[in-house]
Protein backbone atom coordinates (compact mmCIF):
# COMPACT_ATOMS: atom_id res chain seq x y z
CA UNK A 1 0.00 0.00 0.00
CA UNK A 2 1.07 3.63 -0.42
CA UNK A 3 3.47 5.33 1.93
CA UNK A 4 3.75 9.08 2.53
CA UNK A 5 7.49 8.95 1.98
CA UNK A 6 7.15 7.31 -1.45
CA UNK A 7 8.45 9.57 -4.18
CA UNK A 8 7.18 7.27 -6.91
CA UNK A 9 3.49 6.68 -7.41
CA UNK A 10 1.83 3.82 -9.24
CA UNK A 11 1.60 4.54 -12.95
CA UNK A 12 -1.84 2.95 -13.10
CA UNK A 13 -3.24 5.20 -10.35
CA UNK A 14 -5.88 7.79 -11.21
CA UNK A 15 -4.48 11.28 -11.76
CA UNK A 16 -5.88 14.70 -12.50
CA UNK A 17 -4.39 18.08 -13.29
CA UNK A 18 -5.48 20.99 -11.09
CA UNK A 19 -4.73 24.61 -11.98
CA UNK A 20 -3.62 26.90 -9.18
CA UNK A 21 -5.78 29.99 -9.39
CA UNK A 22 -5.52 33.51 -8.01
CA UNK A 23 -8.15 32.59 -5.40
CA UNK A 24 -5.90 29.84 -4.00
CA UNK A 25 -3.02 32.21 -3.24
CA UNK A 26 -1.93 34.72 -0.64
CA UNK A 27 -0.74 38.23 -1.65
CA UNK A 28 2.71 36.80 -2.49
CA UNK A 29 1.17 34.52 -5.13
CA UNK A 30 1.91 31.37 -3.09
CA UNK A 31 -0.83 28.82 -2.39
CA UNK A 32 -2.22 29.50 1.08
CA UNK A 33 -1.97 26.20 2.97
CA UNK A 34 -5.64 26.10 4.00
CA UNK A 35 -6.73 26.49 0.37
CA UNK A 36 -4.88 23.28 -0.50
CA UNK A 37 -7.49 21.33 1.47
CA UNK A 38 -10.32 22.86 -0.56
CA UNK A 39 -8.42 22.15 -3.75
CA UNK A 40 -7.70 18.56 -2.65
CA UNK A 41 -11.32 17.93 -1.69
CA UNK A 42 -12.16 18.72 -5.32
CA UNK A 43 -9.60 16.09 -6.32
CA UNK A 44 -11.36 13.58 -4.02
CA UNK A 45 -14.76 14.35 -5.56
CA UNK A 46 -13.35 13.86 -9.07
CA UNK A 47 -11.56 10.64 -8.02
CA UNK A 48 -14.81 9.19 -6.72
CA UNK A 49 -16.62 9.92 -9.98
CA UNK A 50 -13.84 9.32 -12.52
CA UNK A 51 -11.47 6.91 -10.75
CA UNK A 52 -13.91 4.80 -8.75
CA UNK A 53 -17.10 5.18 -10.78
CA UNK A 54 -19.01 6.26 -7.65
CA UNK A 55 -21.16 9.39 -7.82
CA UNK A 56 -19.85 11.46 -4.89
CA UNK A 57 -22.82 13.83 -4.93
CA UNK A 58 -25.36 10.99 -5.07
CA UNK A 59 -23.62 9.32 -2.13
CA UNK A 60 -24.04 12.42 0.02
CA UNK A 61 -27.39 13.60 -1.39
CA UNK A 62 -29.92 10.85 -2.17
CA UNK A 63 -28.00 8.05 -0.40
CA UNK A 64 -27.40 10.21 2.71
CA UNK A 65 -23.95 8.72 3.32
CA UNK A 66 -21.46 11.19 4.74
CA UNK A 67 -17.90 11.17 3.44
CA UNK A 68 -16.21 13.19 6.16
CA UNK A 69 -12.58 13.37 7.19
CA UNK A 70 -11.55 12.08 10.59
CA UNK A 71 -7.98 13.13 9.86
CA UNK A 72 -6.28 15.31 7.26
CA UNK A 73 -2.68 16.39 7.03
CA UNK A 74 -0.08 17.43 4.52
CA UNK A 75 3.65 17.66 4.06
CA UNK A 76 4.55 20.68 1.96
CA UNK A 77 7.75 20.01 0.03
CA UNK A 78 7.86 23.13 -2.15
CA UNK A 79 5.57 26.13 -2.53
CA UNK A 80 2.86 26.13 -5.16
CA UNK A 81 2.38 29.33 -7.16
CA UNK A 82 -0.42 31.04 -9.02
CA UNK A 83 -0.41 29.67 -12.58
CA UNK A 84 1.00 26.26 -11.64
CA UNK A 85 -0.70 23.09 -12.80
CA UNK A 86 -0.49 20.38 -10.18
CA UNK A 87 -0.74 16.73 -11.15
CA UNK A 88 -2.54 14.99 -8.29
CA UNK A 89 -2.45 11.22 -7.87
CA UNK A 90 -4.57 9.28 -5.35
CA UNK A 91 -3.25 6.13 -3.66
CA UNK A 92 -5.24 4.03 -1.20
CA UNK A 93 -3.39 2.88 1.93
CA UNK A 94 -6.07 1.06 3.90
CA UNK A 95 -9.68 0.02 3.52
CA UNK A 96 -11.38 -0.43 6.89
CA UNK A 97 -14.89 -1.29 8.05
CA UNK A 98 -16.20 2.26 7.86
CA UNK A 99 -13.15 4.22 6.80
CA UNK A 100 -10.42 4.46 4.22
CA UNK A 101 -6.98 5.98 4.39
CA UNK A 102 -5.41 7.46 1.27
CA UNK A 103 -2.71 9.83 0.08
CA UNK A 104 -2.75 12.46 -2.61
CA UNK A 105 0.61 13.19 -4.17
CA UNK A 106 0.81 16.55 -5.95
CA UNK A 107 3.62 17.36 -8.36
CA UNK A 108 4.50 20.22 -10.68
CA UNK A 109 6.18 18.86 -13.80
CA UNK A 110 7.18 15.74 -11.79
CA UNK A 111 8.63 17.91 -8.99
CA UNK A 112 7.04 16.95 -5.63
CA UNK A 113 5.00 19.79 -4.13
CA UNK A 114 3.01 18.09 -1.38
CA UNK A 115 1.75 14.81 -0.05
CA UNK A 116 -1.56 14.83 1.81
CA UNK A 117 -2.93 12.01 3.97
CA UNK A 118 -6.64 11.60 4.66
CA UNK A 119 -8.76 9.27 6.74
CA UNK A 120 -12.32 9.37 5.40
CA UNK A 121 -15.18 7.92 7.44
CA UNK A 122 -18.57 6.93 6.06
CA UNK A 123 -21.43 8.08 8.25
CA UNK A 124 -25.20 8.14 8.23
CA UNK A 125 -26.31 11.70 7.56
CA UNK A 126 -29.44 10.88 9.58
CA UNK A 127 -27.74 9.68 12.80
CA UNK A 128 -24.26 11.21 12.28
CA UNK A 129 -22.67 7.92 13.35
CA UNK A 130 -20.22 5.82 11.38
CA UNK A 131 -21.64 3.16 9.10
CA UNK A 132 -19.90 0.40 7.14
CA UNK A 133 -18.53 1.38 3.76
CA UNK A 134 -21.32 0.84 1.23
CA UNK A 135 -20.78 -2.39 -0.73
CA UNK A 136 -20.36 -0.62 -4.08
CA UNK A 137 -17.81 1.80 -2.62
CA UNK A 138 -15.86 -1.03 -0.95
CA UNK A 139 -15.80 -3.02 -4.21
CA UNK A 140 -14.64 0.04 -6.19
CA UNK A 141 -11.90 0.79 -3.64
CA UNK A 142 -10.68 -2.81 -3.69
CA UNK A 143 -10.55 -2.82 -7.51
CA UNK A 144 -8.70 0.50 -7.50
CA UNK A 145 -6.22 -0.67 -4.86
CA UNK A 146 -5.42 -3.79 -6.92
CA UNK A 147 -4.70 -1.88 -10.15
CA UNK A 148 -2.36 0.47 -8.29
CA UNK A 149 -0.11 -2.36 -7.04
Amino acid sequence: MADASDTLVARSAWQTRVPVRFSHCDPAGIVYFARYFDLLNGVVEDWFCQGLGIDYHEMIGPRRTGLGFASAGAEFVKPGFMGDCLDCTVLVDRIGRSSLTFHIHATRAEEPILTARFVMVTTSLETHRSVPLPDDLRAALERYWKICQ
